[in-house]
């Protein structure tokens, strides 16, 4: 099963099958953390994304913005990231928010075979984010995070989830700073996070944090339920 790579800049985007074949398979999950930006740190038990997990992103607006900058530092210190089905994702703004786009594979659309395209992806690569288009039945979630804790990779499904996540991060509201009255310019996008899960992310928390202009980085606002 081939699907076509994305090129951008010049720079060649693999199909999934030639990334099983050219990418070190990753490591065991209980190896170590892979990082996050610093300021994202607190939305995350032990403070960064653990191998062989499910992070689960509510979706609505900033959903794609906080799962982007949730790859970032990983992506920055080598490994290797993807995007299944989510067709309008802007690699500017990826890139903006600091993923490394000659290791981001993206299959925008994978039609009914997003759970096989999803599967052949974590055999190849470190984090894997997916939006599929249509209800997920359990038996395809559950043969995902099968796969995600064999191969030790992190997968990112954003909106509905049937299965239990690891880590759930769901957005209670969003607003952008910068505006006056009538003036002023857009600086940065201010999300509330909840954060729940299973484990060390069973206690509720709210964060809230600034998803902005790549020269200000994400800001922490806020730690703490009201």
């Amino acid at each position: 099963m081939g699907f076509a790579g994305h090129a951008l800049d010049g720079v060649a985007r693999p199909s999934p099958g030639r990334l099983v074949g050219q990418v070190t398979p990753v490591s065991l999950a209980d190896q170590h953390l892979l990082p996050v930006l610093p300021e994202l740190r607190g939305l995350l038990p032990g403070g960064g994304l653990r191998r062989g997990t499910v992070v689960a992103v509510g979706g609505g607006p900033g959903s794609r913005s906080l799962t982007l900058s949730l790859l970032a530092a990983a992506s920055a210190a080598g490994s290797w990231a993807a995007a299944v089905g989510v067709a309008d994702l802007g690699v500017v703004a990826a890139a903006e928010l600091g993923v490394a786009l000659e290791r981001f594979a993206l299959v925008p659309q994978p039609g009914d075979a997003w759970p096989a395209v999803t599967a052949a992806l974590l055999d190849a690569v470190d984090l894997v984010v997916v939006r599929p288009a249509r209800r997920v039945r359990p038996a395809d979630a559950r043969r995902l995070v099968a796969r995600a804790r064999e191969r030790g990779g992190v997968l990112f499904p954003i909106g509905e989830w049937p299965e239990a996540a690891d880590v759930r991060l769901t957005l209670d509201g969003t607003a952008w700073d910068g505006l006056g009255s009538g003036h002023g310019h857009l600086q940065a996008r201010r999300l509330v996070v909840t954060t729940g899960g299973r484990g060390a992310a069973s206690r509720q928390r709210r964060v809230t944090v600034l998803l902005p202009t790549p020269v200000s980085g994400l800001v922490p606002i806020s730690d703490g339920m009201p």
